[in-house]
Order: C-alpha cells, then sequence, then structure tokens
C-alpha cells in the first residue's frame, strides 16, 4: 500500500523533483507542498507544472514559483461528514488531513475510499474462542484465516474502506500474535493502540482504559464478525436521527408452517393468519454511540454492551437500531467458519 507521504514534497524541492514524484503517483498525480515539519503549505499538479513552464518557468527553479497556496484540506477531528461528501461529490479525489497545528498526518484517496467517517474504532479481540477449538489452541480466534485473511483483517480493511484509521484493539487471549500481526497500523495508514485486558471486562468493559479518543464518535464491534456494512449510511442514520448509542440488527424470520389464531381481550378468536412469517431483530455486536456515553460505563469493570444500553435507557438517552440489509456472519462455531469459507468466495465486501 502506498504512503500517504508520498503525495508530500517538501518546499525547497525542484519542479523536476516534483515532476519525478507526480510521474510515479501516476493516476493519483498530486503533491502536498509541506515544511520541513510537514505543516501543509500548498498543492502542485500536473497542470499546475505544465502552467508553469508555459509562462517560462525553467524545471530547476523551486516548486514555490507554481504552488497553489490554497489547498482544500480535511482537519483531523474538526469535520462532518457532510463536507466530506461535498468534496467527493465535487470530484476532489485526493485531500490531505491536517492536525490541529496544520502538519499533513494523512492523505485521504477517494479512488481507494468510501468515506473518511469522523469516528475512533474499537475492535473486541480478547477472547478464548473455546467454541472453536483446537483451531484457536495456538492461534487466537481473529486472526483464524477466512479465504486470504485473518477474520480481523477483513473487519479492519472493511472499516479503513470508510476513512476510519484510529483503532483501539482490546486483547488478552494470545494478544501477542494480534499485536504482532497488526503492529502499530503504519503499514495500512492506519493508527492502531492496543488496550490488554488482565482480567475478563466483558464486551464493553475495557474500553474505560481509552482516555484519548479522536473523535466525538466511537465504533465499537466484535472482531469475528463478517459484514459488507456501509458503515457511511450507518453513521448517517444515527446521526439524522440524532442517537446517542445505535446497534446494528440482524433480522431473523420465523415461518409458522400452520395457521395461526388471534385472540381479543374476551378470548374470542378475532382472525386467522395462515402460515404467518415473523420477523425479529437481534444484536449484531456492531456499536455505534458518542463518546460521551461512555462515562456510563464503569471502570476496570466486567460490564456488557447490554447493560451500557440498559444503563442509556434508564437514563432516557436516545438507544436506536440500525436494521442490516447486507451480508452478516457471527464466526462463533465451527459450522461458522466453515460457511465463513464459501461466503467469502461470493460476497462482495
Amino acid at each position: 500500500m502506498r504512503s500517504y507521504k508520498d503525495h508530500l514534497i517538501l518546499k525547497s524541492s525542484t519542479i523536476k523533483d516534483a515532476l519525478t514524484q507526480l510521474d510515479l503517483l501516476a493516476k493519483d498525480a498530486i503533491l502536498f507542498i509541506v515544511t520541513s515539519d510537514l505543516k501543509l503549505i500548498g498543492s502542485l499538479t500536473d497542470g499546475d507544472v505544465r502552467r508553469g513552464l508555459l509562462k517560462g518557468v525553467s524545471i530547476d527553479d523551486g516548486v514555490m514559483e507554481i504552488i497553489q497556496s490554497n489547498p482544500k484540506f480535511v482537519k483531523k477531528g474538526d469535520y462532518d461528514i457532510q463536507k466530506i461528501i461535498s468534496y467527493r461529490n465535487d470530484n476532489y479525489r485526493i485531500l490531505p488531513v491536517i492536525d490541529q497545528e496544520g502538519l499533513v498526518i494523512n492523505v485521504i484517496n477517494f479512488r481507494l475510499l468510501r468515506s473518511y467517517l469522523p469516528v475512533d474504532a474499537i475492535i473486541m479481540a480478547g477472547g478464548r474462542g473455546t467454541r472453536l477449538q483446537p483451531l484457536t489452541d495456538d492461534t487466537p480466534k481473529p486472526l483464524l484465516r477466512v479465504g486470504d485473511k485473518a477474520i480481523m483483517e477483513h473487519n479492519v480493511d472493511r472499516l479503513a474502506l470508510y476513512g476510519i484509521d484510529d483503532y483501539w484493539f482490546s486483547v488478552k487471549y494470545l494478544g501477542e500474535q494480534i499485536e504482532a500481526f497488526f503492529g502499530n497500523g503504519e503499514n495500512k495508514n492506519l493508527s492502531i493502540n492496543y488496550v490488554w485486558e488482565n482480567e475478563p471486562l466483558g464486551t464493553i468493559g475495557a474500553v474505560s482504559k481509552i482516555d484519548n479518543f479522536k473523535h466525538d464518535y466511537v465504533l465499537l464491534t466484535n472482531s469475528d464478525i463478517l459484514t459488507n456494512l456501509d458503515y457511511e449510511q450507518f453513521y448517517l442514520d444515527f446521526i439524522e436521527k440524532d442517537a446517542d448509542f445505535s446497534l446494528v440488527s440482524i433480522p431473523y424470520q420465523v415461518n409458522i408452517p400452520y395457521a395461526v389464531l388471534e385472540e381479543g381481550d374476551d378470548g374470542l378468536i378475532k382472525n386467522f393468519k395462515e402460515k404467518p412469517t415473523y420477523t425479529y431483530y437481534s444484536n449484531g455486536g456492531i456499536y455505534l454511540m458518542k463518546r460521551s456515553v461512555l462515562d456510563y460505563i464503569p471502570k476496570n469493570s466486567f460490564f456488557n454492551a447490554t447493560d451500557l444500553m440498559d444503563k442509556l435507557i434508564a437514563e432516557n438517552k436516545k438507544v436506536i437500531s440500525y436494521p442490516l440489509a447486507g451480508y452478516w456472519l457471527d464466526v462463533g462455531k465451527h459450522e461458522d467458519f466453515k460457511k465463513a469459507q464459501e461466503d467469502i468466495k461470493k460476497i462482495k465486501f
């Protein structure tokens, strides 16, 4: 994977240097001019070079002679999704991401990404995977391979496709293998931190150990889920409904093979439904929440996501569900693992 730094060029560079770098970038040919400490000061494309040469600028002149001094950019932790959608719709394909000091910390490319969500992601990856023994005796369940990738890598790559680049992995059982596999995320242009559970803390308790989130919204997911969820639509639904907490819900249909009678309060039969189908929804293990609701999680205590939902509902917070229309599979048992191997061949992720 190309490093975002391939799009950066020092302001002391020559136009010839820029041409060489632009040629290497091929269809992604845009450069962002930075100071030695990576502060953004301008942008440069092939078109800027051509216009400069037509005006008599030499390729041995400095890039500062021909830069665009007001480039579009995204400021980390200080943007909304509508701004991103607007850039995307206006065909701004490649944009630098700057921090609060104006230093370039990433470059987003909408040829490769579908969105750039202002969200931190937590992946719960500390479980023992007992139901998948003996496969998990020497390998943590998140690193079992489905197709050509580990289960958890499918998760990370899907989230990264929507521009989520700040991660916390909650690990315990064989967590050293997970840390060795993903490292700090640099090879995927991501930032990955690790939260170690010295003792089991439930499905969300370990989140109480994190105090340096980058955004106001946090997405939490189990590590053993395969899904083609559209995370941008999930996020937009959350924002549109001004929710405090949202969970992805999985529809299940129950077919009754007989006619079902309906009684009134008086015990009299009012109606018959012939072989009806009922739809129920279950918890999909993927949650989106305002960062502020994490204050309800007790410090270093066993605590499940359902416990948090109970607390929020009791406090009259807005807890909603997002019914999933796409693919979802919890790879928890041997039959699920076998199904995943077949599904990965035909489901588009």
